[in-house]
């Protein structure tokens, strides 16, 4: 135990945690992609899904972990951000490096975006801090309308549009980092770089093109709340 400990103080060991935990949230995020896809299938459909959700007796025992791997996440990342500044040499003693692209020296900067978004996602449509009037709203069957709550909120363009830049650096983010995971796992070989690089790019577009897909589709009218009925 103490010998793994050791381990994540390294910057191997870091590393490893970071390409792990990264692995494990990309998971994720895929996961709940898939669930805000039931969107499409109509107000009973997401407002099914997110009671069964509410109703799960290991909800919060996963978000628990959750908020735990996004810490040791965060936390890591920063302090290799923090290690590899500190290991810089001078600019005039600096020798020819690869070049790590835009995405690359950004990372820690646009992982602070991605936090900051998260929190923000949560207060709006996890803890209904940012509209509770959307909150208080219920489907006939008594449910929490978690379908009136997404449409009501992105039909404001300007909670739509900073959604959208987010998950754009989001995607920068994942590209990045779906690429140094196979790194950090050994899984590099230059037979299969190029095949590796397209593959990261290929679901970091997937993933931001299905969460951006619902504001998307709200602000085009795509997406509309039911009509009423009459008494």
């Amino acid at each position: 135990m103490f010998r793994l400990i050791r381990l994540f103080r390294t910057s191997i060991g870091s590393k490893l945690m970071m390409a792990l935990s990264g692995l494990l949230l990309i998971l994720f995020i895929a996961g709940h992609m898939l669930g805000n896809m039931t969107l499409y299938q109509g107000p009973d459909a997401l407002n099914g899904y997110a009671a069964w959700l509410q109703g799960h007796p290991l909800l919060w025992v996963f978000r628990l972990a959750m908020l735990l791997l996004f810490g040791v996440h965060v936390y890591t990342g920063l302090r290799l951000a923090q290690e590899n500044r500190a290991a810089r040499q001078p600019r005039y003693q600096r020798q020819p490096s690869l070049q790590v692209g835009l995405a690359g020296r950004t990372m820690a900067l646009s992982g602070l975006v991605v936090l900051g978004f998260v929190i923000y996602h949560l207060l709006h449509l996890t803890l209904g801090v940012i509209d509770p009037r959307h909150w208080q709203l219920h489907d006939s069957l008594g449910r929490a309308d978690v379908y009136a709550r997404v449409v009501l909120g992105f039909q404001n363009p300007w909670m739509a549009g900073s959604y959208v830049l987010a998950l754009l650096l989001l995607g920068l983010h994942l590209n990045h980092a779906i690429g140094s995971l196979f790194q950090t796992l050994g899984f590099n070989h230059e037979s299969y770089d190029t095949l590796l690089k397209v593959g990261a790019a290929l679901v970091s577009v997937l993933l931001v093109l299905g969460f951006a897909s619902v504001p998307i589709s709200i602000q085009l009218g795509l997406v509309t709340l039911p009509a009423r009925g009459g008494p």
